[in-house]
């Protein structure tokens, strides 16, 4: 790298902080009009519906449950994405929970020998989704306002990231059952024992969801003090910081409605910035690479738009 690169690198994070510092303090109403919606988001909304499923993972993952569980999933996802059984589960928890339990499964899974880092990178380009809970209630519902898109609007961001795994695929590993050793799985002399570990691992990780949240939602209302926050590209920037904000913003903005809804799925399929943020939190330390994630996500928001597109077009 270029000197002159390097300098910038070392020097941009600090100025950035420190602009940052200073905005907030010249700006302290939108600092506390966007950290209150964060924190009433996750508590009314991403609390409830997450942290019961993060709790319920790590205990299946920590007691003999996860094998019979398997012995359900591995039947049909192993066939048809070419994964291992624990690989399977990671699937369908990444599908079905929301973000970022894909991400957090198969960190874990990885984490406790039961993968290899090649699947685990395979599993993460696909298996790490908006829940159907979201796409039903918040997407079609509370924003779309069409009873009608709900069952065409499943199927696009669920066919999407099977598309991308098809992809994929290819340049995937198969777990064989030889693990590279990052830390060993964890030993319960009960189930209380496991119960403990569960709790206090869900509560640090809906933890910092929750910080992650409220700092998008802070940095969302302070973008939109600029004037570049009127324009179509700075409209685009502060819709992909965070999902909920973008569904809203793409709604409320009078754009035609067909164009609104690619977008909506556009926004949906990718996760936002702030989904990016924590699935980047829930895989630290395992080595697998962000950039692939971030550009398998991108892949996906486009196939996920000229699905939606096609369906404008043919009904």
């Amino acid at each position: 790298m270029p000197l002159n690169a390097r300098i910038f690198r070392g020097i941009s994070l600090p100025i950035s902080l420190i602009l940052l510092f200073f905005t907030m303090l010249i700006f302290p109403a939108p600092v506390l009009t966007g950290a209150s919606k964060g924190l009433l988001l996750w508590f009314n909304t991403v609390l409830p519906t997450l942290f019961p499923f993060i709790l319920i993972c790590n205990l299946m993952l920590s007691t003999k449950a996860i094998d019979l569980l398997l012995a359900l999933t591995r039947p049909v996802f192993c066939r048809l994405f070419g994964v291992s059984p624990y690989g399977s589960f990671a699937v369908l928890a990444g599908f079905l929970c929301g973000y970022p339990m894909g991400a957090k499964v198969t960190a874990d899974l990885y984490r406790q020998e039961k993968i290899e880092k090649t699947e685990a990178a395979y599993l993460l380009s696909f298996c790490n989704n908006t829940s159907p809970m979201f796409i039903l209630s918040f997407l079609v519902m509370q924003n779309l306002k069409d009873d009608r898109l709900k069952l065409p609007t499943l199927a696009i961001l669920f066919l999407s990231p099977v598309i991308i795994s098809f992809g994929c695929r290819p340049f995937s590993k198969k777990s064989t059952g030889t693990y590279r050793n990052i830390s060993s799985q964890p030993s319960y002399a009960s189930l209380s024992d496991a119960l403990d570990f569960s709790i206090g691992n869900a509560l640090e990780s809906i933890t910092k969801v929750g910080v992650y949240i409220m700092i998008f939602a802070i940095l969302t209302e302070l973008a939109g003090l600029f004037p570049f926050s009127g324009s179509f590209p700075g409209f685009i920037l502060l819709s992909c910081l965070e999902v909920t904000n973008g569904i809203t913003m793409f709604c409320q903005s009078g754009i035609d409605r067909d164009i609104t809804y690619i977008l909506c799925l556009f926004i949906t399929s990718f996760g936002g910035l702030c989904a990016a943020a924590q699935t980047a939190s829930m895989i630290k330390g395992t080595g697998i690479p962000m950039y692939d994630y971030l550009i398998k996500k991108l892949a996906t928001a486009l196939v996920a738009s000229l699905l939606a597109a096609l369906y404008l077009y043919l009904f």
